[in-house]
């Protein structure tokens, strides 16, 4: 393998793929009413799985699972109707998080922050988090395909699709095996010499990581 495994930055990473499946009420933030968490850490020039956690979520009143939604995720209003609360599994994630230092790793990975530091009263250290996004990774090692979405990056690799796609789990199970295959194939880019290399490319910066400008008056 090339240099970027070999970084020890790297290799001192625990990387935490995610995914939520969420509802988007009119006038408000996407709430999340599915989680799925992946721990990975690459040992012995192999990825090995060090945790993983899954969880429905029940929505606030305001943000109810609609008809759009299950056709999406096949979630139903019933299914996550005695679900714990966002705050609850959230917190229960967050408690997990005891042997950084972390990276997350998400497919679009705007969705997955805005979630996160909407509900980062109840996940402090998970909102802290920084990310690595698979998109501009997957631009930067496959360029010109003609988009960057999931099923698209699957179809190239032909990683299959799992019967249901668009489930927290499965669709973190699946970014996992992507996010592999983009490793691979940055450890032979010269490009990708360390970590540091890998997050100018993908990284994503937590907002709760960015400082707030003081007011000029």
């Amino acid at each position: 393998m090339g240099s970027l495994t070999e970084d020890p930055v790297f290799l001192a990473t625990t990387w935490i793929v995610i995914d939520f499946e969420s509802t988007t009420p009119r006038g408000y933030p996407a709430q999340p009413i599915e989680v799925a968490a992946l721990g990975l850490r690459y040992q012995q020039r192999a990825w090995k799985r060090v945790g993983a956690s899954a969880s429905l979520m029940r929505p606030p009143a305001f943000a109810p699972v609609t008809p759009a939604d299950t056709a999406q995720t096949g979630l139903t209003a019933e299914q996550v109707s005695q679900a714990p609360s966002p705050a609850e599994v959230l917190d229960a994630l967050d408690r997990r998080l005891t042997a950084g230092p972390y990276l997350l790793v998400a497919q679009h990975a705007a969705t997955e922050a805005g979630i996160i530091h909407n509900q980062r009263e109840h996940c402090p250290m998970l909102a802290r988090t920084d990310f690595i996004d698979t998109i501009p990774l997957a631009k930067q090692i496959i360029p010109g395909l003609p988009n960057y979405k999931l099923d698209t990056l699957l179809a190239h690799y032909a990683i299959p699709q799992p019967p249901d796609r668009h489930r927290a789990g499965a669709d973190v199970e699946v970014t996992a095996e992507l996010f592999f295959r983009l490793i691979r194939a940055a450890d032979e880019h010269p490009q990708f010499s360390d970590l540091a290399a890998l997050v100018k490319v993908a990284g994503r910066t937590a907002k709760s990581n960015i400082p707030v400008q003081a007011e000029l008056f």
